[in-house]
C-alpha cells in the first residue's frame, strides 16, 4: 500500500542532533518510509490513501522500551486485557519487553528460563496488538545459567537479557552472565534502584559499573531511585543508556535529564513507562514523561521526543524511531489539544500538557485517523482526504 501524509505543519525527525526535517509531506510504500520532506502532486495522486494533517505535527511512533508483557495483550499484574492496543492510542507503535517476570508460576531453572523467553519471543513474532510491534522474550538472569545457555538462546532468536530479578542474592553475581550475554549479541538490561517487588534486587552505581549493561532500566527508580551520587557516577563514568520511566521518581528523572545535558550524554537518554506494574496501566505514559522533561526539565520537546523514539531505536537496534527513507513506517500525527492554551503540539508539551494524538501509522498502515480514544481531540482537523482502500480508519469515541 502507498500512503501519503500531507499538509504537515512540522516534522520531528526522532534524531536529537538534527531534530527537524524541512517540508510538509511523508510518503510511505510497502511498510517503509520512501521519502520525507516534499511530495509532488503526481506522487500524492499515486497513493492509495492520503491523510491530510491540517498543519499538525508528525513524529516517529513512540517506542516504549520498558513494558512488562506476558503473552498476548494481557497483563496478569493488573488483570487487564487490551492494554497494548490502548497504548497505541497514546502514540506508541513499538514496545520492548522488560522481561516476562509477571508470568504466573514463572520458571527459575535454566530450561524453564530459556523456554519462557523463547515462547514470549515467538508469541509476538507476528502478533500485532492494535498494530503495535512488540519485541518480547527477555532471558531473565538466574543462578544456574551457564555460557552454553546464552549460546542456545541466541541461536533460537532470543536477544534480550534482564538482570535484577530472581534468586541472585549478590548483584555482583550478574557480572559474568551479563558478559556472556553481550558476547553473544544480546541487548543487556538491568533493574536499577531499590527493590520493586519480592524477588528483585537493589542495584546501584557500583553494580552497574561492574556489569556495564547496555541499558540501565528505570535509572530514576522503579519505583525507588538510587542515590543522587550514584546516578551522577553512572552518568559520568559509564556509557550505559539512561532510561527514565513514567513509573519512577520524577525528581530523579529531572536530575538525570540535567546531568545528561551537562555531560553531553543526550544520546544515552531514553524514555519509557515501566508498566504495567504496581503503578498501573498508562496509555499516555510516554507523552506524560515527554511533557514532564520538556516543561519541568528544560529539555526541548523535540529532543524529548528523540529520547522516546530514535534513542530507543538506536540502543535496541530497531528500524523504527526515525523518520527517514528506508526506515519502518511508524508515524504519529500529534497536535495541541483542543481547548489548550498553546498553538502547536511542541508548545503544548513545553507547557506541560500531553499532546493530542490525531493519527497513528504503524507498519505502513493507518491504525486510526481523526481521534485517539485516549487523548483530547486535536486542535486541527486530521482526516483521510482520499482513499481507495475499503476500510474505515475512524475510531469510536471515548
Amino acid at each position: 500500500m502507498k500512503l501519503a501524509l500531507i499538509n504537515l505543519g512540522c516534522i520531528v525527525s526522532g534524531e536529537w542532533r538534527e531534530p527537524f526535517i524541512a517540508g510538509d509531506a511523508i510518503l510511505i510504500e510497502n511498510g517503509l518510509i520512501s521519502s520525507v520532506g516534499t511530495a509532488s502532486a503526481s506522487e500524492v495522486e499515486d497513493c492509495d490513501v492520503v491523510i491530510d494533517a491540517g498543519g499538525a505535527t508528525a513524529i516517529p511512533g513512540l517506542i516504549d522500551s520498558h513494558v512488562h508483557v506476558t503473552f498476548g495483550d494481557y497483563t496478569p499484574r493488573q488483570k487487564t486485557v487490551g492494554f497494548l492496543e490502548s497504548y497505541l492510542h497514546g502514540g506508541v507503535t513499538s514496545a520492548v519487553s522488560a522481561s516476562e517476570v509477571h508470568v504466573p508460576g514463572r520458571p527459575a531453572d535454566p530450561a524453564g528460563i530459556k523456554a519462557l523467553a523463547l515462547a514470549a519471543q515467538r508469541c509476538f513474532d507476528t502478533y500485532r496488538p492494535g498494530g503495535m510491534k512488540v519485541w518480547a522474550g527477555s532471558l531473565i538472569l538466574e543462578p544456574g545459567l551457564c555460557e552454553e545457555d546464552f549460546t542456545e538462546a541466541a541461536e533460537q532468536g532470543v536477544w534480550l537479557a534482564k538482570a535484577g530479578f530472581g534468586a541472585v542474592v549478590d548483584p555482583m553475581d550478574y557480572v559474568p552472565m551479563v558478559r556472556w550475554a553481550k558476547a553473544r549479541g544480546f541487548v543487556t538490561t538491568v533493574h536499577t534502584g531499590g527493590a520493586s517487588i519480592p524477588g528483585s534486587s537493589a542495584i546501584g552505581a557500583r553494580h552497574l559499573l561492574a556489569m556495564a549493561p547496555d541499558v540501565s532500566f528505570h535509572v530514576n527508580g522503579g519505583p525507588v531511585a538510587m542515590s543522587d551520587a550514584d546516578l551522577a557516577q553512572v552518568v559520568q563514568d559509564s556509557a550505559i543508556a539512561l532510561q527514565v520511566c513514567t513509573a519512577g521518581n520524577l525528581r530523579t528523572a529531572l536530575l538525570c535529564t540535567a546531568l545528561a545535558m551537562r555531560h553531553n550524554a543526550l544520546d544515552r537518554l531514553l524514555i519509557a513507562t515501566d508498566t504495567p506494574t504496581g503503578s498501573g496501566i498508562m496509555p499516555l505514559g510516554m507523552l506524560y514523561t515527554i511533557s514532564h522533561l520538556a516543561s519541568l526539565g528544560g529539555l526541548p520537546p523535540e529532543i524529548a521526543i528523540a529520547a522516546a523514539t530514535g534513542n530507543n531505536a538506536a540502543r535496541f537496534h530497531l528500524s523504527s524511531g526515525v523518520l527517514r527513507a528506508g526506515r519502518d513506517a511508524d508515524v504519529a500525527i500529534i497536535d495541541s489539544p483542543l481547548g489548550g492554551t498553546q498553538p502547536t503540539a511542541l508548545d503544548a508539551l513545553r507547557n506541560g500538557d500531553p499532546a493530542a494524538v490525531g493519527a497513528v501509522v504503524s507498519g505502513g498502515m493507518p491504525r486510526f485517523v481523526g481521534r485517539s480514544r485516549n487523548t483530547p481531540p486535536t486542535m486541527r482537523r486530521i482526516r483521510v482526504a482520499r482513499s481507495s482502500v475499503m476500510h474505515d480508519f475512524n475510531v469510536a469515541g471515548h
